[in-house]
């Protein structure tokens, strides 16, 4: 769905800034600022640079663990594995399939530097617990909200309750730019540093507050900007947001309703969303009983016509994970859910229309 984005990136073509932290970039970052509650927005140019400039912010490095889901994308990995640290793989919660905070409690010790939430499908995870957990051990705690631009917790907005909070803005999230992130802090004393390391550790931006008469380099870093270009997208997109969540809601709520009867029968478990979690409509997905079952329904799906696609495979059990970090303990319900997801189609320009013939097509699957 596209409205005011293209006359905004003619109008930043014809401005004097094309590289990062321009005007356009501006509105953004104050919208999030203002949205979502953070001391700082920071535009990236993807999620995993956001995650990675929160490595660097955290100092983790060689000896640090960093407890984490094993059911989400590597980038979380990744991010900390660059700097050194270990990945410690935790289970997730049967009913969000977010990180079992239960778990989280037993796996952090000493060495913990930071403990990452992923908030699946729009889905909090649960923060008052994870937050407690990062406060008994010194650590810091980070949201990895690619997927919940829009979601709350206890009224709350996700992104929040975190030391640092992570967005995605690639062409699969609610609101895009094509490839795009933001770093939002929640720590005042943590900008003066951020701000350095997103201009490849210079200080640069105190030059262009007039604070000092050049710049030079000043800390570790790297390019963490998203180009004036992406921005001016992305603002075109936050203008709209609210019709953007309306249509996908509507998806959202077509599926949800349509296949109310089938958990009912047990074929298949609809996604849980907890009474003071609101979700953002991201992703709808179903879990069925078994790996046989669910590859069944992709390929009866395909024959339609229809793209549905499964979701992460466990970190845990991946050869960089195995290399890079290490299981705390079994990841049962890790396992049973990479095997058994299965996400159906919903974007913004997608007709409600078009969600029930995929939902008469997942019917059809089951009756047959």
């Amino acid at each position: 769905m596209l409205g005011t984005e293209v006359g905004y990136v003619t109008e930043a073509l014809g401005g004097v800034q094309l590289s990062g932290n321009g005007p356009f970039a501006r509105r953004c970052e104050a919208w999030f600022e203002q949205r979502l509650g953070a001391t700082r927005a920071m535009l990236t140019p993807s999620c995993t640079a956001a995650l990675e400039l929160t490595a660097l912010l955290a100092n983790a490095g060689p000896g640090d663990e960093i407890v984490m889901p094993s059911f989400t994308f590597a980038s979380t990995a990744t991010a900390f594995a660059l700097r050194g640290a270990t990945p410690i793989f935790v289970d997730i919660r049967a009913d969000t399939l977010n990180i079992d905070e239960r778990l989280v409690h037993e796996a952090v010790g000493p060495r913990t530097r930071a403990i990452v939430a992923i908030h699946y499908a729009g889905v909090a995870a649960e923060l008052d617990s994870l937050r407690k957990a990062a406060d008994s051990c010194g650590c810091v705690l980070v949201e990895d909200a690619a997927q919940a631009i829009g979601s709350t917790y206890h009224g709350r907005p996700v992104g929040r309750d975190g030391d640092f909070a992570a967005l995605s803005f690639h062409e699969t999230k609610n609101v895009t730019c094509g490839e795009g992130g933001a770093l939002l802090l929640n720590d005042a004393s943590m900008v003066a540093r951020a701000e350095v390391m997103q201009e490849k550790g210079t200080d640069r931006a105190r030059l262009f507050r007039g604070e000092v008469d050049k710049y030079t380099w000043v800390d570790l870093g790297s390019s963490f900007l998203l180009s004036e270009i992406s921005a001016a997208f992305l603002w075109g997109q936050l203008e709209a947001f609210e019709e953007i969540q309306a249509r996908r809601f509507a998806i959202w709520n077509a599926y949800h309703e349509a296949f109310a009867d089938l958990e009912s029968e047990g074929l298949l478990r609809r996604p849980v969303v907890p009474a003071h979690c609101e979700h953002n409509a991201h992703l709808y997905y179903l879990l069925l009983p078994d790996g046989d079952r669910r590859d069944g329904l992709i390929a009866h799906l395909r024959a339609e016509g229809i793209s549905a696609i499964f979701h992460y495979l466990p970190l845990h059990s991946s050869r960089a994970g195995r290399h890079y970090g290490r299981a705390h303990g079994e990841l049962p319900v890790t396992d049973q859910v990479s095997d058994g997801i299965v996400r159906l189609p919903l974007w913004t320009g997608m007709d409600v229309a078009v969600a029930g013939r995929v939902a008469d097509a997942v019917r059809e699957y089951f009756r047959t």
